[in-house]
This record gives structure tokens, sequence and C-alpha cells, in this order.
């Protein structure tokens, strides 16, 4: 199976059936709907998210007798977003020949260091650990670097979808038992409208996070359906949270936000999976496995670009694609604005593999 890669990546194709459009074609078309969408994901981002992590919040006021299982699921936080610079070179490095995709995750790298510098000044201000411990602390999460969880491009781009949602999740959670609504006793009497502040703005990022990914995807799975839904049926199969296998203490910080209520098994499949799954038009994890299975005991033509109709039962085609021609009248209204609309237009392209279309 060809790995799905930028356009100028790309060695030299079969030549394709007359109707069809070339893998060439279909990969410069992802390419430009990534370009325009970055380019107005940094626009509103500048707009509407420009907060800084040590003036947008009154650390002072923030308590200093927090909640010891608050504090170690504040440390786990700051722990994992440490990894900030991994996490964004790994992925640029995988995409850095696509311009969309390789200059999104410098943004996407600057807001996430504005995570790990709020999460460090939360523990920092909460006085349970000292300025001494947690560079210590910096350290020895350092000391070991994280590595992307898959080889390719379509995966790790999958995985980021369910690793933002699980994200944005955990802060929003976090966010409810800080404004004093836990149903947990140990928690019940708790609250600091600071800390509650901090989780709120972060998610708000992650949600942005999410979409964007979840933008790229569908993208993917519009124009290479087969492809894109075997690489989301692999990674839900092997999904951990990032960096789990380097913080020293992930399993006391783990046990403590589950007990916390803030994440758990049962939150990933009902709020991170099955979410992303009906933003995918997939109907449920075994929908996608038989739907696989299916289409896999039809000859494979690979090479000429004959595509099996079985994928098709697999998800709502048709809403993926019109989720794809919303992006891209976001995206050319963006454009009109600044006028790239008259000089280098972003256009949708129908994908005439569509069951119903005519594609023979």
């Amino acid at each position: 199976m060809a790995e799905i890669l930028p356009p100028n990546m790309l060695n030299e194709r079969p030549q394709t059936p007359a109707g069809l459009l070339s893998n060439r074609e279909k990969d410069r078309l992802i390419e430009r709907g990534f370009l325009g969408l970055y380019r107005w994901y940094t626009a509103r981002s500048q707009e509407t998210r420009n907060w800084n992590p040590d003036r947008s919040f009154d650390w002072k006021a923030l308590s200093r007798d927090l909640p010891p299982e608050i504090v170690t699921v504040t440390q786990g936080f700051f722990a994992v977003e440490q990894y900030a610079p991994d996490f964004t070179s790994s992925l640029l490095n995988l995409v850095r020949r696509s311009h969309g995709r390789s200059h999104f995750q410098l943004r996407w790298g600057s807001e996430e260091e504005k995570h790990a510098d709020a999460w460090e000044n939360a523990v920092l201000f909460s006085g349970k650990r000292t300025p001494q411990w947690i560079a210590e602390y910096k350290e020895r999460l350092k000391s070991q670097t994280w590595e992307l969880p898959f080889p390719d491009a379509i995966h790790n781009l999958v995985y980021t979808v369910f690793q933002e949602r699980a994200t944005q999740l955990n802060y929003l959670n976090m966010m409810k038992i800080a404004q004093g609504k836990s149903d947990k006793p140990h928690l019940a009497n708790f609250s600091d409208p600071v800390l509650a502040k901090v989780a709120q703005t972060i998610a708000v990022d992650e949600a942005a996070h999410y979409n964007f990914f979840l933008e790229g995807v569908r993208m993917y799975l519009y124009y290479y359906p087969q492809r894109t839904l075997e690489a989301i049926k692999n990674v839900i199969g092997q999904f951990s949270m990032p960096a789990s296998t380097l913080v020293p203490d992930w399993k006391e910080f783990s046990e403590t936000v589950y007990r916390a209520g803030i994440y758990g098994p049962r939150d990933f499949n009902r709020d991170v999976m099955q979410v992303a799954f009906r933003n995918l038009g997939i109907e449920s994890r075994k929908a996608l496995e038989e739907g696989i299975k299916k289409t896999r005991e039809v000859p494979d033509f690979e090479g000429y670009n004959h595509q099996s109709t079985a994928i098709f039962d697999t998800f709502d085609y048709g809403m993926v694609e019109g989720d794809v021609k919303r992006l891209h009248i976001k995206i050319q209204d963006y454009e009109k604005e600044i006028g790239f609309d008259t000089v280098d237009p972003t256009e949708f392209v129908k994908n005439p593999a569509l069951p119903g279309t005519n594609s023979d």
C-alpha cells in the first residue's frame, strides 16, 4: 500500500483510467486544502485566542491549599506538556515538505508551548512544589525523548484527532472540578477560579486543534476512503495518551485522573472515540472493522484506482463530502477577504469515485 504524502514527495504513479482522479491530483487537492485551512486557522487563532500564560491569569490568587489529588493532576498535565518540543519537531519533520501542514505544526507548537508554561505556573504558584523541585523534575522529563507513535503521515494525523479530543476532555473535566461542580465526595467542596480559567482557556485551544486535524482526516477520508479507514482502525486499536511511557509517575497520575472523574476508558469510548466517529460519519467501531473486512474480500486493483463500493457502506460518505465542501467554502470566503481568490484560489474538486457517479 502506498503512503499518503504531500505531492512533492510522491514517486511516479501508474497511469490512471480516464474519469478518475490520479493519486497525484488527490494529493495536490489535499495539500491545497491544508494550505487554505492553515491560513484561515492562523488568522482566527490570532484574533480570538491570543492569550499569555503569565499575564492572562491572576496567579497570585491561586489557592495555596489545593487538594493533593488536584496537585497530582496539575503536575501530570505539566509533565505531558513538557514534551511539546518533541511533539512539534517530530510531526514537523514528518510533513516538512507540505506547506500547510508544516507551517500549522509551527503554529500548533507555539500554542502547546503556552500550555506547558501555564501548567508549570499552576504547579509553581500552588506552593506544593519548590522551584528547585520543578527544575529537577523537568530535567528528568527531558532526559527522554518522545517519538512518533506511527511511522507514516496518515496514521499520525488520525492519532492527533483522538489525542486532541482526549486532551480537551481532560481539561474540560478539570475545569468543572475547579468550578466546584465535581460529583466526587473527596472533591465536592473544592473550587478555584484561577485553575478553572486555566483549564478552560487551554481546552478551547485543544478544541481548535482537534477541529484542524479533523478537517484534515475528512479530506483524506474523502479522497482515500479505504486507506484512511484502515488507519483509523489501526490507531484506535493501540491508542494511548502521549508520554504515558515517559512520565515517571504516570501510574499515580492516571489513577488519580480516573478517581477524580476526569478521564478513563469509558470516557475514551463515549466522549472521544464515539464523538470522533460521529464527526467522521462512522457508525461504530464494529461497523468500521466489519466494513474493512468486507472490502478486503473484494479483489483489489490498486495502481489503477479501481475502488470497491463495499467500503462506502462503512461510513456516511455523503456526510463527509458535505463537510469537505463546507471546509472549502470557509477557505474560499477567507481567500476573498485577502484577495487570494483572484490570484491563486483554492477549489473543491469532486471525487468521481463516489458511488453513483460516472467513474468507469
